[in-house]
């Protein structure tokens, strides 16, 4: 019987079909190459130890591929791990479909790119409206499939625009409970915010991040979005050096709050504020959701988005 990531505990010999979502090979203390990998179906991802491998192996076995895994589960340092007993690439005639592999948004992404295309359409400045509405369109097709991150947060099938769609939830209380902030400006620094991200990752066809392309690793997704509302300012003839610009740029520059995070600005303007917290605080509650989601440990460690990277479940 063919079993799935969430059904799989320490001690268990299991086999199944499984996505790639990394592949890296690495050498033992004795000089012999091994494969660090990551399995990954719908239910999760899971560590995983291919030792002594060969040449072929190395040109087999690539990130992105789906193989047919047998495989036994293990424990290393309080966390599932396995290691390959037998492996090999799936084929056309196994019958496997995409969606089997790739954990997804819950909610369609029709119904995500709806939401996002109706904020753009009721945006009160047309100069915004006309600017979010170019950059948009420019990316609206990857929009369907692309993750928001490698691994951090909403690193699935449809993750940025479900990404998206959250911060604009949490957007509209806010702006409701702080009415001195522009609307449309928080509103579109928060479509525009990572944006960028469909051209900085390989692979987001498939709701994964295989790996950062040669213009995500020279420039990354805030200078390319930085430079799409210039573009938009320019194809519509608005005054590249006014305020809207000006003021839109801004907020995708200085949306990571620090320097020292990739920001070459601090957030000076209160919706760039508002956009840095917001994003914050949706990744980091997200990575948690998720954690917890792909565990049925009482505490789940080494989340990444957060401080101590540990959180308990606790059922009051």
């Amino acid at each position: 019987m063919l079993v799935k990531i969430n059904e799989l505990a320490t001690g268990m010999e299991f086999t199944g079909f499984y996505l790639l979502k990394s592949a890296m090979v690495k050498q033992t203390n004795d000089n012999k190459s091994y494969f660090d990998m990551v399995i990954g179906d719908a239910t999760g991802e899971m560590p995983l130890k291919f030792w002594d491998i060969s040449d072929l192996d190395k040109e087999t076995y690539v990130t992105g591929s789906i193989v047919k895994l047998k495989g036994i589960v293990s424990t290393y340092r309080e966390k599932l791990q396995a290691k390959v007993l037998k492996i090999r690439l799936a084929t056309e005639e196994d019958g496997y479909q995409i969606s089997d592999f790739v954990k997804s948004a819950p909610v369609p992404a029709a119904d995500l790119i709806h939401v996002i295309e109706q904020t753009i359409e009721q945006m009160q400045n047309e100069h915004i409206r006309s600017i979010v509405g170019f950059c948009v369109n420019r990316v609206k097709q990857q929009l369907w499939s692309f993750p928001a991150a490698k691994s951090m947060h909403h690193s699935y099938y449809s993750g940025l625009a479900y990404h998206m769609v959250r911060m604009l939830e949490i957007g509209e209380f806010i702006i409701r409970q702080r009415p001195f902030l522009q609307a449309d400006l928080l509103r579109a620094g928060i479509l525009l915010h990572d944006l960028g991200k469909v051209l900085e990752f390989e692979g987001g066809e498939h709701g994964i991040c295989t790996n950062y392309t040669l213009a995500g690793q020279l420039l990354g997704h805030i200078s390319m979005i930085n430079t799409w509302v210039y573009e938009a300012a320019q194809h519509y003839g608005i005054d590249t050096q006014g305020a809207v610009v000006m003021a839109l740029q801004h907020m995708v520059l200085s949306h990571h709050g620090k320097l020292e995070y990739g920001s070459p600005v601090l957030p000076q303007l209160p919706e760039a504020v508002a956009l840095h917290y917001i994003d914050n605080l949706d990744a980091k509650l997200q990575a948690v959701e998720d954690a917890l989601e792909g565990s049925k440990e009482e505490c789940v460690t080494g989340i990444r988005a957060i401080d101590g990277g540990r959180v308990f479940r606790l059922n009051l």
